[in-house]
């Protein structure tokens, strides 16, 4: 196994870590990188995953550190850190300061208004989906009774997780609903 210069261990996760979306995916491509440069093994791959895993907070981040302390100590993990962590960072800080200035425009406001109708459909349809079994003659009465204590909890103000658990009592009083066939049409 050899060890890389800071410089290039520092390289390797600015560019794997700052063109994913997701810890797993950027864990992955680093893995791959590192493998493939004998800086790291299967078995230390394992071992930061299994730590990063553990720790509070962001876990590619935490995986940095470890990278970082186990190929070069204290500077390596502060280098892994700053390369995984400052380009997303000045990203963050560009995009605020661009989404301030130009909300003050009539059409961007119209466009992130279309975009909360758009999105708030994508939602009610996907609740309607998930409900849809849920709907039929021997369950209707029992919905019914478990939606309107919901929009009434909702109404008075109560939080979502509150309305959840009272969704979940309401649901553990009145009993497990009959089995949902899927119909024909549905398969």
């Amino acid at each position: 196994m050899t060890t890389p210069s800071r410089r290039e261990l520092a390289w390797v996760v600015c560019r794997d870590v700052n063109r994913t979306l997701g810890g797993i995916a950027a864990m992955e491509l680093l893995r791959r990188e590192l493998t493939a440069k004998g800086w790291l093994t299967g078995d230390g791959h394992a071992l930061l995953v299994a730590v990063s895993r553990l720790t509070p907070g962001t876990n590619i981040l935490a995986y940095c550190v470890g990278l970082g302390w186990l190929l070069r100590g204290s500077s390596g993990a502060v280098a892994s850190l700053a390369a995984a962590s400052i380009p997303a960072s000045l990203l963050i800080v560009a995009l605020s300061a661009t989404i301030v200035r130009i909300d003050q425009h009539p059409i961007v406001r119209v466009l992130i208004a279309v975009g909360v109708l758009v999105a708030t459909a994508l939602v009610l349809s996907t609740a309607w989906h998930l409900l849809r079994p849920y709907t039929t003659r021997s369950t209707a009465v029992r919905t019914a009774v478990i939606a309107t204590v919901v929009v009434g909890l909702l109404a008075a103000g109560v939080t979502p997780v509150r309305i959840l658990l009272a969704a979940a009592l309401v649901g553990m009083v009145m009993g497990a609903p009959a089995p949902v066939v899927a119909s024909e049409a549905d398969r």
